[in-house]
């Protein structure tokens, strides 16, 4: 992190989840910033992943795992999948314990083994995913449009709005979310996200369920990811791009395996399909849509920088849309909201739908910009709206194309579409 702290939209689901839960999970990916937030609330510390302590804390775990969870609440325990049977000991205290918010628990991995695990931890810890850093965050978006209040029906806020253009956007797709990158030289910053991508191919993916993968072979994978991003290709699609592109591929097996430890190191984060009761016959597909977490992790397996962006305009849409869903996935959680996508066997796609635990939606395409993008995804978006049953379901709040730039913010009087920068956004 940087010197001054930054104060991010999970400080606050944090502190709602510690009210109301004795214990609370925050995962996510390494480097996103979960220590440094979580430390902000806590009383005392055990960290886990200190090289000079971590052998004997293991060796104390063993003997009485009790004694390490001593300490003010809540006791932050951090890089707890070090020593797995830390989540059973920790849900005996919450059992024997009055009160809330007596641990967080940070973890950037899935414990490499669930044996020694008896309990889900229902109703005694409470788990919450923090991500990279949204543009809101960073302080890249100057926050004109705020997503809850069009949730709620309210309408568009208008203001005015610094936006940012296209060359600053490409900039923000490589430097990415990580907070330490934040504020840097800009040649300094986006060599973080390679020394990230780095750190995953070498060590991050073998290190979670310590099985040996070939660096050569991670490399060739999330290249063919992030080819694919914003898709719902399978893992035979991902097969044929690896040939395509490389001779030496791997069996589906194989990639399976190597997606599903991106996958536990919140590396990749695929997004579910929407399955709304709608007037229409058409069959919804129920794919997941292939994403990383951070659209700088696929543009450093691509080998991307700006300049690469700015003369590859496709591919420069397909890592702006993960950066936008990276975004609307933090700003709906602040609203205990998810986003998930929609596609039909007609071709009817919408890049993302964001929706509440009451009923309450909204529909939102992607795009980087232009007259002729955002006719195409307000057709789609209009397109959708119009086949939604709404005998069975609310009406969508709003209808948004999220584009990288735009002069302005505004709601179209023809279908009351509103066409918004991602750099307008904010939770």
């Amino acid at each position: 992190m940087t010197e001054k702290y930054c104060k991010r939209i999970a400080d606050d689901l944090l502190a709602d989840r510690l009210e109301g839960a004795g214990a609370v999970l925050v995962e996510g990916a390494k480097w996103c910033g979960k220590t440094t937030t979580c430390e902000q609330v806590a009383k005392s510390v055990l960290y886990m992943g200190d090289p000079d302590s971590k052998k004997r804390n293991i060796q104390l775990a063993e003997i009485n795992v009790k004694q390490l969870l001593e300490g003010d609440s809540p006791r932050l325990i951090d890089e707890w999948q070090e020593f797995p049977r830390f989540w059973d000991a920790v849900r005996f205290q919450v059992d024997h314990r009055a009160g809330f918010g007596h641990f967080i628990l940070t973890g950037s991995s899935v414990p490499p083994d669930t044996s020694e695990i008896s309990h889900s931890g229902t109703g005694r810890i409470s788990r919450m995913t923090m991500r990279p850093m949204t543009l809101w965050e960073s302080g890249d978006s100057c926050g004109s449009v705020s997503l809850s209040a069009l949730l709620r029906g309210d309408a568009l806020v208008e203001g005015e709005c610094k936006l940012l253009d296209l060359q600053r956007i490409a900039f923000l797709v490589c430097r990415g979310g990580w907070p330490q990158a934040i504020g840097q030289r800009e040649r300094i910053a986006l060599m973080r996200s390679f020394d990230y991508y780095d750190a995953v191919v070498n060590a991050d993916i073998s290190r979670v369920d310590k099985i040996p993968r070939d660096p050569e072979r991670v490399m060739r994978l999330m290249r063919s990811y992030a080819r694919l991003q914003g898709t719902q290709s399978n893992l035979s699609a991902i097969r044929l791009d690896m040939k395509e592109h490389d001779t030496r591929g791997l069996d589906e097996d194989t990639i399976y395996s190597y997606v599903n430890a991106l996958k536990k190191i919140f590396v990749v984060e695929d997004m579910p399909a929407w399955c709304p009761n709608l007037l229409s016959k058409a069959v919804v597909r129920t794919s997941d849509t292939r994403y990383f977490t951070d659209p700088s992790i696929a543009s450093a397996a691509l080998g991307l920088g700006p300049g690469d962006l700015m003369n590859d305009l496709r591919s420069f849409g397909r890592l702006f849309e993960v950066m936008a869903v990276r975004d609307l996935r933090v700003y709906a959680e602040s609203s205990y909201g998810t986003v998930s996508h929609y596609l039909d066997k007609n071709g009817l796609e919408c890049d993302a739908i964001v929706h509440l635990r009451n009923g309450t939606y909204g529909l939102v395409e992607i795009k980087l910009g232009g007259d002729t993008l955002i006719e195409e995804g307000a057709a789609t978006l209009n397109g959708l709206a119009k086949i939604v049953d709404t005998a069975k379901m609310k009406v969508p709040s709003f209808k948004m194309v999220l584009t990288a730039v735009g002069e302005v913010v505004y709601r179209r009087k023809k279908d009351g579409v509103i066409v918004c920068p991602l750099s307008a956004l904010k939770p």
